[in-house]
This record gives structure tokens, sequence and C-alpha cells, in this order.
């Protein structure tokens, strides 16, 4: 694709301003760790919320959305929508409660919550795995996207690529700190929504309209593999004909993967750069708030025009053959059907292409920044600053944190040539996390897991993931996803609960202490909360927040999923059942923010003074 003079001006117009206004926030971040890594403790519900919105909003996502409709169709996305479960529940049973924690990382929390050695070897292992591993491999998915993107536009190879991104993300992240990574997010959210959209109509334009489209798509039709019939366009996967899918993309992530699997952004009880973003927040107030709209926005604002973008490649695109024909020099490592996205871009008029590669380029940016920073902070304060060197000046710790930032994306920029498509590396992470998920939301409401439990749940998730490997790799015998998942779960849960039944329990003072700091309501703390000698009045009122809760997340759930299919069933032309939709939109809307002005009145949840 040749980009006109109009073009470069946009992408230059649109790299100003995302990026100039972080500068302006180094001197400020460079003060202390505090402003650093969670900007002070001062960060306003909107721009929490826009940041957690920006940061999953990378340049591979569109790529997966893609990548997932044209093998599974609409329904196929399933696999992440069920998460909504997972975030929500994030809203109204743990937001506040991690504010209140005024730790500066979540790996911070293990210290809070445990004690003994097994705190301490859990906060520093995770640091390493999370910090470098994990978010390498993160990190390097988002820049396998921006490669493949930048091949299929420019032709340039994955090296020119990874030293672009990495002269831009690298000098701002290390300069402005988490500051500077709001700010970019703010911008590059409505920059990359604006394209995101044009690249959406102009790819239903380019195959004749929505009618059309929606016409060539309906009823059964071959999938990727030639053999199975798929229906697109459905919001529910097929359970007659293709049950296995079915399984895969519904059933399971509904069932299972949604409390069971650690996933990036959708960590069961908050985790990783949500947790970041909610413990900057300025108040407790600030940290629901934040979650809520990050919520609201990524399921409902998002997905749509990436999902459109999907099905009309279907059309423009039937084969991976077709986009290899339509770009003879693409490389064909690079070949996939997630590629197809960026391929659909061939069809913006001028002026849109400069739009669309700057936000593609700030949205790279975003994603990347905020894991360049979220990393670095795992590895300074909970790993460098808590067991090498904990006497140094702020100071320090802020220049060991920058060159840690250049550290991470060098080690990412090499795992990219490990990895072939979006969704391969979406399906490794789910798969290292799984089995873990229930502890994690469970440490906040029963007294008795210990970090005894972390470890063993950790061991024993990587060892049953290591055997099924090697039953495949060397015994030739290959389990089905869904059911690895089940097993893994299942083996996982079991080891844990046992540990925290047998295993060294937690020092009382340290979860006395806890308890009156954090304040976790429901009959799991009962013991501890009689121990604490609090009065019996406010501990039935602490109780009497899980009904309320409930209600929030039954609620949240309800308005998310009705608002996003609403929009496909007016998109699809289906108006009785787009009116139905509504109607659930709004009533369970209107509980909603019930529940919420509930919660905001409640005189014991009131902000306290940090």
């Amino acid at each position: 694709m040749k980009l006109q003079i109009i073009d470069w001006c946009i992408v230059a117009a649109s790299l100003f301003v995302c990026f100039i206004p972080a500068l302006f926030f180094g001197k400020r971040a460079g003060k202390n760790t505090s402003e650093f890594f969670v900007s002070g403790r001062s960060v306003p519900w909107w721009l929490a919320g826009l940041s957690m919105v920006a940061t999953t909003f990378s340049s591979d996502t569109p790529n997966l959305v893609t990548d997932i409709v044209r093998r599974n169709g609409v329904a196929g996305n399933w696999v992440w929508w069920a998460f909504v479960l997972t975030g929500v529940a994030t809203v109204f049973f743990y937001a506040r409660m991690w504010r209140r924690s005024e730790v500066m990382t979540d790996l911070e929390y293990y210290e809070r919550r445990y004690s003994g050695k097994a705190a301490s070897v859990v906060r520093g292992f995770r640091s390493v795995y999370l910090g470098l591993f994990f978010n390498c491999v993160i990190m390097a998915t988002v820049n396998l996207a921006a490669c493949k993107i930048a091949n299929v536009l420019f032709g340039l190879p994955r090296w020119q690529t990874l030293v672009v991104c990495g002269v831009l993300n690298v000098v701002f992240a290390a300069h402005s700190g988490l500051w500077g990574v709001l700010v970019i997010d703010m911008i590059q959210f409505v920059l990359m929504m604006t394209a995101v959209v044009a690249a959406a109509f102009f790819a239903v334009q380019h195959v004749g309209g929505l009618s059309v489209m929606v016409e060539r798509l309906s009823g059964p039709l071959p999938g990727p593999d030639g053999q199975t019939m798929l229906h697109y366009l459905n919001l529910l996967p097929d359970f007659t004909n293709n049950w296995d899918i079915a399984v895969a993309v519904f059933i399971m992530p509904l069932a299972v993967q949604w409390w069971a699997t650690w996933y990036p952004g959708a960590e069961p009880g908050g985790g990783s750069y949500i947790a970041q973003r909610m413990l900057a927040s300025k108040s407790e107030k600030d940290s629901l708030g934040a979650v809520l709209f990050f919520n609201v926005a990524h399921y409902v604002l998002r997905p749509w025009p990436w999902i459109l973008v999907g099905l009309c490649s279907l059309i423009v695109y039937p084969q991976l053959s077709d986009i290899q024909k339509a770009f003879p020099n693409l490389d064909p490592k690079l070949l996939g059907h997630d590629i197809a996205y960026p391929a659909m871009l061939k069809f913006l008029p001028v002026g849109f292409i400069g739009l669309m590669v700057g936000g593609l380029i700030a949205a790279n940016s975003s994603t990347i920044l905020t894991h360049l920073n979220w990393g670095s902070s795992y590895l300074v304060h909970d790993f460098y600053r808590r067991f090498i060197r904990g006497d140094a000046g702020e100071k320090h710790y802020v220049a060991v944190g920058r060159i840690t930032t250049v550290g991470l994306f060098l080690a990412s920029s090499g795992m990219v040539y490990l990895l072939d498509t979006a969704k391969d590396s979406f399906d490794i992470i789910l798969q290292i996390g799984a089995g873990t998920g229930l502890l994690y939301l469970l440490r906040w409401f029963w007294w008795r897991i210990t970090a005894w439990c972390e470890v063993v749940a950790m061991v024993s998730s990587f060892g049953v993931s290591l055997g099924l490997l090697v039953l495949k790799t060397h015994a030739g015998y290959e389990i089905s996803t869904h059911h690895a998942l089940v097993i893994t779960v299942a083996v996982t849960t079991v080891c844990w609960v046992l540990t925290a039944f047998l295993g060294p329990q937690t020092d009382r003072q340290t979860l006395i202490e806890f308890y009156r700091k954090v304040r976790p309501f429901g009959p799991g703390w009962r013991r501890i909360r009689e121990e604490a000698g609090l009065a019996g009045q406010e501990a039935a009122a602490t109780r009497e927040n899980m009904p309320l809760a409930l209600m929030g997340w039954t609620s949240g759930c309800a308005l998310i999923w009705s608002s996003l299919f609403t929009v496909g069933t007016v998109l699809y032309g289906r108006w009785v059942q787009a009116g139905l939709l509504l109607a659930v939109c709004v009533v369970s809307g209107l509980v909603l923010v019930r529940v919420v002005n509930l919660l905001w009145q409640d005189p014991r949840k009131q902000d306290r003074p940090v």
C-alpha cells in the first residue's frame, strides 16, 4: 500500500497528539516509585477506566477477533465474552478492597495477606514469572500483530517493525512512567475507535452494504477446514451440528474458563494492570467506577467494528490462499486468519489510511507502554527492591525501572519469532493460567487460604500442563483444549484445597491486621472478625454487602451482554430481537444504577484518608 502525503501528515499529527503531552510528565514520574508506577494514587475514575480500555485495545486485538470470526463465526467470541463474569465480579466484589489495601503492586498483596517465607517466595517468584516471562509473551503477541500489519501495508520485515516500535515505546515508557501511559491511553482510545469504525464502514461498503453482507453470510457455510459447516452470523453457537465447537467456545468459557483461568485484563479478582489502575485511583469510589466503565466500554463499544471487518473478509478472502494472491510479497510465515484484518485495510480511501496507521501505532504503544511499566513495577518493586537491594533511594529505583523497561522490550522482541498467530498465543496464555483462578477469587473471602496454597496451585497447574504436553509429544495422545482445561482445573483445585486444611496456616495477627485494613465481607472471615473484636452491628453490616454485590454483578452482566447483542441485532436488521434485548438492557441498567448508588451512599464505604 502507498500512503499519500496527506496520509503521512495525518500519521504524524496522530503521533504528535498522542505522545507529546506525555513528555511533560517525565519530571513528575521521576520523583519516586509511587509516581512512576501508580501515579501518586491520584487518578480519577474516568481516566483509569479509559486507560484499562485502551490497554486491552492493542494492535493484536482486531487481528484476534478477525481470526475467531473466520474460524468459528461471531459466536466464537464467547471465548472472551465469557470474561464479562470475571470483570463485573471485580467491580462489585474486589475493586474497593484492592484500593483499601494500599499496596503499590498486586504482588505486594501477598505479604499483606499471608505470613512466613512462603509469602515472600510467592511474591518473588510471581514477580519474575509474570513480570518477565508472562509479560513478554503478551508483548510478543502484540508486536507480532504489528509485524503482520506492517508487512501487509508496507512490506516491512519483522526486525524493522520491532526497531520502530522499540524506539518509540521504550523512550516514552522509561521517561514518563504511568502518568505518561495514562495520557497516551486516553487520546489513543478516541483515535483508534474512530479509525476502526471507519475501517468497518468502508469494508461493509466494499461488499455492497450490511444487507448484502448479511444475505451472503446467512445460513450454513463451509468453515476454514472445508468440512465443518458454520452459521457465521449467529450470536450463539450451533449446538445441533457443531457440538465440539459449542463446547469449546461457549459451554466451557461460561462454565469453567471465566473463574478458573488467569488471563491478563480479566484476572479472577483483578490483577496485573487492572489492579495497577485500581491502586492508582484516588479513592474507593473511583476504583469501582473505573472498573465498571472499563467493562462496559470493553465489551459493548469495541467489538462490532472488528467483527464486521472479519465478516466482510470472509466474502473478500474466503481462503488464506486468496490473501496470499492479493499480497504476493507477504511473508508466508506470517500468513494466518488473523492477517485478514490488515488485508481489509487496503479498501480505506486516502486520509483514512493515515488515520488507521496512526491509530494502530498508538494502539500498539498503549498496550506495550502499559506492559513495560507494569512488568517493570514487578521486577523492581517486588523483586529487586524486596530481595536484592532494599536500602537505596527512590531515584535509584526509578533509574532501575527505566533500565528494566529497555530489557523487557528486548526480551519480548526475541519472543516474537516463536509465535505464529494471535489465537495461538491466546490459547497458550489461557492454558498456562488454568486452574488457579478459583483460588484468586476466594483468597479475599476465606481466611484459610495460605501462601502455600498459591505455591501448590502454581506448581500443580504447571505440572499438569507439562504432563499433557509430554503425552501429546512423546505418546501421540492429544487431549482437546477444553478437556485439558477441565483436567488441569480439577487437579489444581483439589491440591490447593487440601493444602488449605492440611498445610501450615497464616499467622493470626497477620490475618487480623489484613481484615482490619481491607474489611473483606462474607462468612469466610467470621472467625477472624470475632478475634479482631469488632462490634456485632459492624460485623452484621459487613455481611449484608454480599446480596447487594450479587445483585450488582447480575445486573451488570445482563446490561453488558444485552447491550452487546442489541448492537449486533440492529446491524443484522433483526428488529424484534433488538427490541427485546433493548428492554433487558434498560431494566438491568436501572437496577445497576440503583446498586451503585447504594454502594456509594453507604456511610461505611465512604473514602478513608490514605
